[in-house]
């Protein structure tokens, strides 16, 4: 095969499928660690790869598990079972808080979402859904009509009976009371008011995630989860919690939803589940499992239960416990929280700071400054002058959200390097303001 002509662009036989995104200018040759290493080279990688790299790139002890699962068992008919799947099944459950206990291993979160939310309809009899009003649950069909923050226009009717929830942001408060803070309580009242009026009496499940990603890093007020979940049992419905980005020690918590106390009826995992290899999860208690079973629950793929990604998800659980990396997600986090506030002490156009332990957000001001649309050209100034410094970063490519960073750098890390980020970011917030 003829070798790409210098100064052609690599990109030109790929369909594009970021929207109006383009692909990053150089092409990643190798990654390791933090870092990921183009022809000339190297960056250092504050996104963990798409938020699922936990453990760094090309981890010895995921490339020892590759290699030897796929020189003995890779993939099997779907209706096979092979010792990592029993496994990892098992594994889990021991994570997990009852009664969380049955697992269907998949690929991706949007996978894992789309057998959620087709469990929840089957079981409960219903078929109205209730999602954020900024979520992102995937681009297959269930999980992209409970997604609303992009990828909605254009693609003809999306499926009847799904609920936009509004989101409790307390940086940009849509429902405040007498102090002038988020009225979450009120706001959520409302929602649900809305919700009961549109519904047709189907209300099958709210599809949520504990800290909204995409969705511009918003993390759910204390109490707020338990007070959703009881807005659920109210109404017969299943809450389903999407951890795709923060389950596994991310947030410094092995699951998010534990910081508040509330256990779901079924949880999805994904990203962080494989360490970047497609691997994702739904979990789900015995009464619910033996429901769904017995009114014939079908999600049968390609690559359900196979060996080779649930391999992998046994040695991330091994690196996890072995290394406490909850432990030291809230160590690293608290790190970089003190740099990005910081930050936003000697910079006027960092307007806010959010999020736990090894996924936080930064929001960039400049409407005021910069006219309509100002944050979203400083984001993107600020992202490109991190990119040519040697920093990866990541802003929420939505319209009027483009100025806020979602910030997630593997959880083994080094000191050093989240300093190192944190000075990359300092110097590439002063050269874009200045240009700007």
């Amino acid at each position: 095969m003829p070798s790409e002509t210098p100064g052609t662009d690599p990109g030109r036989h790929l369909i594009r499928y970021s929207g109006h995104a383009p692909f990053s200018p150089e092409v990643v040759v190798r990654a390791a660690g933090t870092s990921v290493f183009t022809e000339g080279r190297e960056l250092l990688d504050f996104t963990s790869g798409q938020m699922s790299a936990i453990l760094g790139h090309s981890h010895p002890a995921i490339v020892s598990t590759v290699r030897e699962q796929v020189a003995h068992l890779d993939h099997l008919h779907s209706g096979m079972l092979s010792p990592p799947v029993v496994e990892l099944a098992r594994r889990l459950a021991g994570t997990l808080p009852e009664p969380l206990d049955r697992t269907l291993l998949l690929t991706t979160g949007a996978e894992a979402n789309e057998a959620a939310v087709r469990m929840a309809k089957l079981v409960t009899g219903r078929h109205e859904i209730v999602s954020f009003a900024r979520s992102w649950h995937g681009m297959t069909q269930a999980a992209a009509n409970a997604t609303y923050s992009a990828g909605r226009k254009g693609y003809g009717p999306a499926a009847p009976g799904n609920f936009a929830l509004p989101v409790p942001d307390r940086h940009r408060p849509s429902v405040v009371g007498a102090d002038g803070e988020l009225d979450w309580r009120r706001q959520l009242d409302l929602g649900f008011e809305m919700i009961d009026a549109q519904s047709v009496g189907s209300l099958a499940a709210c599809l949520v995630e504990p800290i909204l990603s995409s969705g511009g890093v918003v993390e759910l007020p204390p109490g707020y989860l338990a007070a959703l979940a009881h807005k659920c049992r109210e109404r017969g419905m299943l809450l389903i919690l999407d951890e795709a980005q923060t389950g596994l020690c991310r947030t410094g918590d092995w699951y998010a939803f534990q910081h508040d106390g509330v256990v779901p009826d079924i949880l999805t995992l994904s990203k962080t589940l494989g360490a970047g290899l497609p691997l994702a999860a739904v979990v789900t208690g015995a009464e619910i499992e033996r429901r769904a079973h017995e009114r014939g629950f079908l999600f049968f793929t390609t690559h359900v239960n196979d060996p080779l990604p649930a391999a992998v998800g046994n040695t991330v659980l091994d690196i996890l416990v072995r290394d406490r990396l909850d432990e030291r997600a809230r160590r690293l986090g608290a790190a970089l929280r003190d740099g990005l506030d910081e930050l936003a002490r000697r910079h006027e156009v960092v307007g806010d700071v959010r999020g736990r332990g090894l996924l936080l957000g930064m929001e960039l001001v400049g409407d005021d400054v910069l006219g309509d649309g100002g944050a979203d050209r400083l984001g993107a100034a600020v992202t490109r002058r991190c990119y040519e410094l040697g920093l990866h970063m990541n802003i929420v490519q939505l319209p009027g959200m483009g100025g806020i960073f979602r910030i997630a750098p593997p959880l083994t890390a080094s000191d050093e390097e989240i300093g190192r980020g944190v000075a990359v970011l300092d110097e590439a917030l002063a050269d874009a303001a200045r240009a700007l």
